[in-house]
Parts: C-alpha cells; sequence; structure tokens
C-alpha cells in the first residue's frame, strides 16, 4: 500500500484526498492574506454589531399604537374601525423594520468586500518593507555583503528591523573580512619557514664544495624552520579547538597552574637576564587544565620575549570580587595605547614586521583571547608608562563544592609545552576584553 492511498484515501498526512486536493489549491496563507481576512472579519463583526443596535433602536422607537386626533370620515363611508387601523399601523411597522434590515444588511456585505480590497491594499503597503528585506536576505552571498538596505521611512518596528539586518551584514562582512585576512596571514607565516627550509637545502645541495659539516650545518638550519612551522601549526590548532568551546570543566587552581609555568620558564628569564617576580595565592576556578596552562605559558613566554636587557616579569595570582584573577605584567619597549588591542588578532605585531621573531607564532595573545572566551573569562591589558604591558585575565571564581581539589595543572607539564606556546610576537593586549573580546 503506497503513501497516499491508505484507509479512506487518506493522504500523507492522514486528511481525506478530497480535503489534501482542496488545501493545494488554496493559496498560501501569507502575512498579507491574513491581515486582510483579519480586517475583513473585524469589520464585518464590528458593522453587524453596529447594524443589530440601529435595528434594535429602530425597532424600539417605532410607535406600536395608532392615535386618532380629529377627522371627519368622506360623505358616504363609514370612519374605519380602530382595530383595523392599529393593524395596519403594526404591519407597516414591520414592513418598515424588515426593509430597513435588508437594507442593513446588503449595504454590510457591500463595505465588508470593499474593506477586504482595502485591508489587501494596506496591508501591502504596510509589509512592502519586508518584501524588501526578505529580498535582499534572499540574494545575499559572500561577495555582496557590502550591499546595506538603508531603509527610509517612520521609526517602526519594520525599520528597527531592517537596521538590525543592515547590522548583522556589516557583522558578517567583518566576520568574512577576518576569515580571509587570517586565511592570507597563515598562508604567509606557513610560506616563510617553507621557503627558507627550501633556500636551505637547495644551496646545501648546489654547493660542490659542501663538506660533511657544511650539509650538517644546513640540515640544522632547516630543522630550526621545521620547528617553527610546527609550532605554527600547533598554535593553529590550538586556536581553532579553544574557538569551538569547553565540553567539559573540572575544577583548576590558576595560581597553581601559573606557578608551574613560571617554575618552568625561570631559565629562559633568567638567561635573557631578567628578574622575575611571583606572588601566586590560590585562585580556584573551573575549566579546561591544559588550556589554562596553555593560556599562562603563552602570557609568560611572551613577557620574557618581549622584554629588555635586565628588565622584569611579573605574575600574580589572587581572587577578588568572586573572580580568579591572574596578573602577568612585564618591562620592554613602549607600547602605544592605540595598538594594544590590535594585538589580540592573529598575526597582528608592533611595527611593520609580519615575520615571527625566533620562537614566535603571532598566535600567542589569539590564543590567550580564544582561552580566555572559551573559560567565560574576560581580559584587561593596559601599555606600561615606562614601557611594557600588564594583562590581567578574570576567571569565574569556582564554586564553593568544588575547591576542595582543584587540578593544578593536568596534561602534559607545563615544561613540556613549546618553548613559546605561540607568543604573538607582540608585545600587545586588548584594552578591557569581556570575555575573550575587546571590550574597549
Amino acid at each position: 500500500m503506497t503513501a497516499g492511498t491508505g484507509r479512506g484515501g487518506a493522504g500523507t498526512a492522514g486528511r481525506p484526498g478530497w480535503l489534501a486536493r482542496l488545501a493545494s489549491g488554496l493559496p498560501r496563507r501569507t502575512i498579507r492574506l491574513r491581515l486582510t481576512m483579519l480586517y475583513g472579519v473585524l469589520f464585518l463583526v464590528s458593522g453587524a454589531g453596529l447594524l443589530a443596535l440601529t435595528n434594535l433602536l429602530v425597532a424600539t422607537n417605532l410607535p406600536m399604537e395608532l392615535r386618532v386626533v380629529s377627522g371627519t370620515a368622506a360623505p358616504g363611508q363609514l370612519p374605519p374601525s380602530p382595530t383595523y387601523l392599529q393593524s395596519q399601523a403594526v404591519r407597516q411597522r414591520s414592513v418598515a423594520v424588515e426593509d430597513l434590515l435588508v437594507q442593513s444588511g446588503i449595504a454590510l456585505a457591500v463595505m465588508t468586500v470593499l474593506s477586504i480590497g482595502l485591508g489587501w491594499v494596506v496591508a501591502g503597503r504596510v509589509l512592502r518593507p519586508l518584501r524588501t528585506i526578505t529580498a535582499a536576505a534572499q540574494h545575499t552571498s559572500a561577495s555582496n555583503l557590502h550591499e546595506r538596505l538603508a531603509l527610509t521611512g517612520p521609526d517602526d518596528e519594520l525599520k528597527e528591523l531592517a537596521d538590525t539586518f543592515d547590522a548583522f551584514l556589516a557583522r558578517l562582512e567583518g566576520a568574512f573580512d577576518a576569515q580571509r585576512q587570517f586565511v592570507a596571514n597563515a598562508s604567509h607565516e606557513l610560506r616563510t619557514p617553507l621557503a627558507r627550509q627550501r633556500t636551505l637545502i637547495e644551496v646545501a645541495l648546489a654547493d660542490p664544495q659542501s663538506s660533511v659539516a657544511s650539509l650538517q650545518a644546513a640540515c640544522g638550519r632547516a630543522l630550526a624552520a621545521s620547528e617553527q612551522q610546527e609550532r605554527l601549526i600547533d598554535a593553529l590548532l590550538t586556536l581553532a579547538h579553544t574557538q569551538r568551546g569547553l565540553r567539559a570543566r573540572v575544577p583548576i587552581d590558576v595560581g597553581a597552574v601559573t606557578r608551574d609555568v613560571v617554575e618552568a620558564r625561570r631559565d629562559d628569564a633568567s638567561r635573557a637576564g631578567l628578574t622575575v617576580q611571583a606572588d601566586l595565592g590560590p585562585a580556584p576556578s573551573s575549566g579546561d587544565p591544559r588550556l589554562a596552562e596553555r593560556l599562562a605559558a603563552n602570557l609568560v613566554g611572551n613577557a620574557i620575549q618581549h622584554n629588555v636587557p635586565g628588565g622584569w616579569v611579573s605574575a600574580r595570582t589572587r581572587v577578588t570580587a568572586d573572580r580568579a584573577v591572574l596578573t602577568v605584567a612585564n618591562s620592554g619597549p613602549a607600547v602605544p595605547p592605540a595598538q594594544v588591542g590590535r594585538l589580540f588578532e592573529p598575526f597582528q605585531r608592533l611595527g611593520e614586521d609580519r615575520v615571527a621573531g625566533p620562537g614566535g607564532s603571532g598566535l600567542g595573545l589569539s590564543i590567550v583571547k580564544a582561552v580566555a572566551a572559551a573559560h567565560d573569562a574576560w581580559v584587561h591589558a593596559r601599555a606600561l608608562p615606562g614601557g611594557g604591558l600588564e594583562v590581567q585575565v578574570h576567571f569565574p571564581a569556582a564554586p564553593a563544592a568544588s575547591r576542595a581539589a582543584p587540578a593544578s595543572g593536568g596534561g602534559p607539564p607545563a615544561g613540556r609545552l613549546p618553548r613559546e606556546a605561540g607568543p604573538a610576537g607582540d608585545p600587545g593586549s586588548g584594552d578591557g576584553l569581556q570575555a575573550g573580546q575587546l571590550a574597549g
């Protein structure tokens, strides 16, 4: 038995076949049609009520009795009896009421038809901006996101809807532009170590006087370029992973996580001639221990890499206003306040340098931003007056029930992370990042 030929000729939705055919022949129930029918029904109901009241008033106020004030009969005729006159008056009254009712019904029917027609026209004019928005949405593609409705007219709900749609297109255009820029920058960053690696190998192979030592040196430099490429790919994978959000949350202690990172990088800071100051109190929160460790490693590594000889690095954790706060500050070159927020975007660096420095990938602070957003944290960063940066990450405090056994790190120890977990070749940070996004 096929669908649509069931018992009683039922269609696929269980309705009789003749009803399905009838429904398929009806016009589509658009908003314009529904508004028109609503206008017509409202007019019909209100008109019928008005006519009923009018007929009731007329029927109530027409006289029921005949009064003969004076008069004489014609010669040779008897005057009509009062009973006859009374019956005539009642009949005339009944005829008048019936005529009024019929004529009122005809007028109501004519006006109802006219109101339906006028309702159709008025509904079409009211919904014209909505049709414009619908047509624009149907024709929107990645190639014309720059177009806007720019709807004019009264400041009503439809105008607000059009403005909202324009704002949505603007955000979508910005996202597409950022994605294209990210792909272009990633391609550039990946091509640089590949080109360096190929050049080293080609030069070594083309040298007829090459020796084992020179070939080993060329292979070492090619291996270093390969390691830079590996760090960049690892940073890209981490960025993509954090932007998907967290699948599960476990208790963590931001202070213990940061302590592991600082101890793992203390030797690097000493070799750079930097003084490390650590004040790492308990800071319980919840989230992914590996990602929290990556965030702290990126901030500390960024502070070490973008510093000056004899400078300092400071790391502090505390609980303030029910937030677990991680603060990493460092001395270093002066950072223009206007450039602070830009440095949290992928592959953005101070100055005109597009190539990552040693150990850098240009994604460190972008990963910090993404990890903070995944943990519902917000970041505040500012350029220090004497040079360098201060970055604060405010994690949500852990519930009281989960503070007993916070994880200190999870995953591999901090010392086994890449030396630069992608510090953004940039000493900067955003100035007020809400949930990992720049707030101002």
